[in-house]
């Protein structure tokens, strides 16, 4: 089978396979003379280079001899080898205890650099480094391993449940860059519009990016605007993807909850082959099942009110969680991955890589209890006897999300190298709602549908860019570049019915006016120089230039710098301004109802009106238009010995105009009668309640973050690892209509999603020890607290304390190429604390034992795995 799916590949790309020709050709070794496969061999001070192969030989095009040869690898310390043959070169790598040594070479344009001499913070984490903990999705696994990177899934939050908003450093979804191979990987279609943490905001889908494509990733923990453009105020997380392995690999998972539920299976393949002279292919493929779980409270009868009838009593006696199911979704992902690359002629290089992830889930909205819901009860109980207990309608989607890129790099001249490349990304979101009625329906009809398909989003973008670096001298490294971006996003229609009056019970379709297609086009350009001013100090800028049809134009600027204490150290500190365009999602997003109020004539609008709307004009809210930041850090990283090292870095990020959706603006006096300006314009609008996104808020961010690693030679590491972060609005602005009839735009519930629901610490430590063929490793996790913030309308706030979540792997390597490995995640079954009914948030302490709103670890509690690795 390996040798069919090889050929069929090898066809696949055959019309675009090519020759090389060979200048420099040697092996890289390590101390007993073996060979070491795929380590990044570069001509130093340029990005032109290429990996050893299986047996650790390499051959790739220099621009000069004599020249300096940097050879990197994972787990071995880098080497600079002085080159003056083109054949017979032996390099000789050494095993390094801790990675400051190695290259990276995300935020590193102009001339890739080591964790070490980088002047801001990089992290470098290898796939089985991650994988080793048994968490089931790179979002998962980044949660436990990177202190200020935060991910976990939402319960009763609709499509939201099913993308699990992601941030670095409590800054939320939008402000990550990520980037796959150094290019920039499309958002979603979906917007958080529930109560979790990044309401209102667009993330990237990284459900979408299989770990089995992945090589290591690498996270700078810095504004990086100045060089990657808008999103990149928090940091930017690059997915490196695997090359020319040495083995085919197929994996196998499976686990379960302590609980019986949350049952998970997972499998992918990976291989690659040669092409060419110096080529490679690499696919993954991957399936991966997870089943939902339940953590509903039960609060039978109390639930009832105070007029229950008998059949709701019963039912209420005979089903005390009241039909709830409270937790992960039911969730189902196919993926597969290619990446491709071929040099041919004279220091040029195809290549190409992407992939398609196709992705169904199904999670549960509230139980619509029979006491809740008597007109379909009442209405259905001849036909559909068992309405008369209610009904608990599912929340259905369909996510495909595309990747594909293609490009070219070659040589300018002796110190330049280009590369020109077109990105397409894709995400689509479709939605089915089942087991619901449309009550307005019904109550004309007696009849309602119980299935509708209310429609979905989707977002394209096509990028062309055009990167030039190179060194103006030996100590002057330089990069250039253009981008030009398009940009789409397509709302589309629901069927009739899930639209009618209310719409669909629990999510209302998609209306033909809140349907359809938006573009919007930038075109930048940016520059960065290096400045090695001695061996020790380097000094370093950047700036870019950034221009929207519909966001305005932006100018950012970096300036960093680092300076070595030796060879074992180096303090280093950056300040840069940046900044983030509004998504067309935020600008054009229309998800409303008509509902029937009092007597009015006609059916009025609730809900979420685009940013353009007339209604929203009238308020006083300004076409949207770009967040600004300015980020300062300073750090030191040093390595204490050969085995041990450590980095502390401190920031501040101020967040300008930050871009909210905000709280309902409706009657202050429960009587929408004229009685002040704002009333008045949502009555010429025909509109009773109305939420929007708009530039308004202030933050300031401010935190720590702490690395220590250790590792001896007899096979024992240690990592402490830690974040201290804390964010505070400084401002809210309030248009002068709103502001003036006491309106709030953005209520303390709504703050507190921003201030409060990631945690105000994460402390990790790792401890792993290899002994013969067992490799044994524990993790414990400190969750720092989050605040569940009480509404407008009264309440406690309520922290939920500090957690400590503790896994254990075990791995036992039958070969070399067979393993077998288990899990234990969250040994002794921690949860967070329960939700105090005086927070007065929904559900709280009934129906819903933990928050809703904010999370720390999530709802699992333990989690048993198990699997094997098969190299062949």
């Amino acid at each position: 089978m390996k040798k069919t799916l090889k050929f069929l590949t090898l066809l696949l790309f055959l019309p675009i396979v090519a020759w090389s020709q060979t200048t420099v050709s040697g092996k890289i070794i390590d101390a007993e003379g073996n060979g070491i496969p795929f380590v990044t061999v570069l001509e130093e001070g340029t990005t032109n280079g290429t990996t050893s192969d299986e047996k650790g030989t390499f051959n790739f095009k220099v621009s000069k001899l004599p020249t300096n040869l940097v050879a990197s690898f994972m787990g071995f310390k880098t080497k600079k080898q002085y080159v003056t043959s083109e054949v017979g070169v032996t390099i000789l790598l050494q095993e390094e205890s801790v990675g400051l040594d190695e290259v990276v070479v995300t935020g590193n344009r102009a001339k890739p650099r080591t964790i070490l001499d980088s002047p801001v913070p990089i992290d470098n984490i290898g796939v089985k480094e991650l994988t080793a903990g048994g968490r089931t999705s790179i979002q998962e696994m980044l949660t436990f391993k990177v202190p200020s990177f935060n991910a976990q899934n939402q319960a009763i939050s609709d499509a939201t449940a099913h993308f699990d908003p992601a941030d670095l450093r409590g800054l939320g979804p939008s402000r990550t860059l990520v980037l796959v191979n150094g290019k920039r990987k499309n958002q979603s279609a979906q917007v958080y519009l529930n109560r979790t943490p990044g309401k209102g905001e667009v993330g990237i889908d990284l459900k979408s990016i299989p770990t089995a494509a992945i090589e290591r990733v690498e996270i700078l923990r810095d504004g990086a605007a100045a060089q990657y453009g808008s999103d990149a105020i928090a940091g930017v997380i690059n997915m490196i993807l695997k090359k020319n392995v040495q083995y085919s690999t197929v994996t196998a998972k499976s686990g379960l909850t302590s609980e019986g539920d949350g049952f998970n299976f997972s499998t992918d393949y990976n291989t690659s082959f040669n092409i060419g002279d110096g080529g490679f292919a690499n696919i993954s493929l991957g399936y991966a099942t997870q089943k939902l779980t339940n953590r509903a409270g039960t609060p039978g009868v109390a639930d009832l009110p105070s007029d229950a009838r008998p059949n709701e009593i019963q039912w209420a006696t005979d089903n005390p969680d009241l039909g709830m199911k409270y937790g992960g979704p039911d969730i189902d992902t196919k993926d597969i991955f290619v990446n491709f690359s071929n040099p041919f002629g004279d220091r040029a290089e195809f290549y190409t890589f992407g992939g398609v992830t196709d992705r169904s889930g199904k999670s549960f909205a509230y139980y619509r209890a029979p006491y809740w819901r008597r007109d379909v009860a009442d209405a259905n109980f001849l036909t559909r006897p068992e309405d008369f207990k209610g009904y608990q309608p599912t929340f259905e989607t369909e996510v495909k999300d595309y990747l594909a890129v293609s490009g070219l790099k070659f040589g300018l001249g002796e110190n330049w190298n280009a590369d020109a490349s077109i990105t397409y990304g894709a995400n689509q979101v479709m939605y089915t709602v089942n087991n619901s009625v449309n009550r307005d329906y019904l109550a004309l009809n007696n009849t309602s549908p119980r299935t509708f398909k209310p429609g979905g989003y989707g977002l394209q973008n096509i990028i062309g860019n055009l990167d030039l670096t190179g060194k103006l001298s030996e100590q002057v490294s330089v990069a250039l570049g253009l981008e030009n971006k398009k940009e789409y996003f397509t709302a589309y229609e629901g069927d009739p019915l899930s639209y009618f009056g209310g719409g669909s019970d629990s999510f209302a379709g998609i209306r033909p006016a809140e349907a359809g297609k938006w573009s919007r086009s930038n075109i930048a350009g940016y520059a960065q120089l290096d400045y090695d001013i001695t061996d020790a100090f380097l000094l370093g800028i950047a700036g870019r230039y950034e221009d929207y049809t519909d966001a305005g134009s932006n100018f950012s600027w970096k300036v960093n710098g680092r300076y070595k204490l030796g060879e074992k150290g180096a303090i280093r500190a950056s300040y840069s301004t940046g900044f983030r365009a509004p998504t067309l999602h935020q600008r054009y997003l229309t998800n409303s109802q008509y509902i029937i109020v009092g007597t009015s004539p006609e059916p009025l609008l609730q809900g979420t009106l685009a940013n353009d709307n007339t209604a929203v004009k009238a308020l006083g809210v300004p076409s949207l238009f770009a967040e600004t930041s300015k980020n300062l850090s300073a750090g030191i990283t040093y390595k204490i010995a050969d085995n041990l090292s450590a980095s502390i870095d401190f920031y501040q990020i101020n967040v300008d105009d930050r871009v909210l959706f905000s709280s309902q603006i409706k009657t202050l006096d429960g009587n929408l009668d004229g009685s002040d300006a704002v009333e008045q314009i949502l009555i010429n609008n025909n509109v009773i309640a109305v939420q929007f996104f708009i530039n308004a808020g202030n933050t300031k961010t401010t935190g720590a973050d702490f690395v220590l690693n250790y590792k001896n030679e007899s096979g024992f590491d240690a990592s402490l690892a830690a974040n201290f972060n804390s964010t505070s609005i400084d401002a809210i602005s309030t248009p002068s209509a709103l502001a003036a009839g006491g309106y709030n735009i953005f209520a303390r519930e709504e703050k507190g999603l921003i201030t409060n629901s990631r945690p105000k610490s994460k402390i990790i430590l790792g401890l792993n020890q290899s002994v013969g063929k067992w490799d044994l490793g524990l993790a414990n996790t400190l969750f720092g607290k989050v605040t569940v913030t009480a509404p407008e309308s009264g309440g406690i706030d309520q922290d939920l304390g500090s957690k400590v979540v503790t896994d254990l792997n075990f791995a036992y390597n039958f070969t070399r190429k067979l393993a077998f490995n288990a899990n234990i995640n969250n040994l002794f079954d921690v949860y967070p604390d329960r939700t105090d009914p005086a927070t007065n948030t929904a559900q709280a302490g009934t129906r819903f034992p933990y928050s809703s709103e904010v999370q720390q670890m999530g709802l699992l509690g333990t989690n048993f795995n198990i699997g094997f690795n098969y190299e062949f």
